[in-house]
């Protein structure tokens, strides 16, 4: 199976179950809803709702920002998606992710941009970690910033 079907099939998977989710906590179906679980499923990284509602805008189901909101709160209330603080005055969502695909942030102060990474070594520099403090670490996320290359060179 190639990395893009795997990818296709496990964004497929988190919009389902977290229709589910919704569904079992009383939460009605809806179009927008399952659009914004659509986008997000298949999301590498984190959106602003604005970002969210653009996208949606541009395919084949918008959704009103009330709604889009509306539904970021209802799947943070269910931990299907979390926020990411990146400092840059506008808060970011994304699914919450298994072991995986987890991943962390890299974020340009100059121009905004955000870009995911990865980095084995520091996963286990923080497993090392928790096993030193008195904290059972359940989840942890990390954002570095300062200037992209692109800014940096300009």
């Amino acid at each position: 199976m190639s990395q893009v079907t795997e990818r296709a099939d496990r964004s497929e998977q988190w919009a389902d179950r977290a229709e589910a989710a919704l569904a079992a906590a009383g939460h009605r179906r809806g179009g927008a809803r399952r659009a914004v679980l659509e986008l997000l499923g298949g999301q590498e990284c984190a959106l602003t709702a604005l970002e969210i509602e653009d996208q949606l805008r541009g395919g084949r189901r918008a959704a009103s920002r009330a709604s889009i909101y509306r539904v970021l709160d209802e799947l943070e209330g269910l931990r299907l998606v979390q926020r990411v603080e990146t400092g840059q005055a506008m808060v970011r969502y994304e699914r919450v992710c298994d072991a995986e695909e987890h991943h962390h942030h890299l974020v340009c102060q100059r121009c905004g941009i955000v870009i995911p990474f990865s980095d084995p070594a520091l996963e286990r520099a923080i497993s090392s970690i928790s096993e030193r403090v008195p904290l059972a670490v359940s989840e942890h996320e990390i954002v570095l910033r300062g200037q992209c290359r692109d800014c940096t060179a300009a």
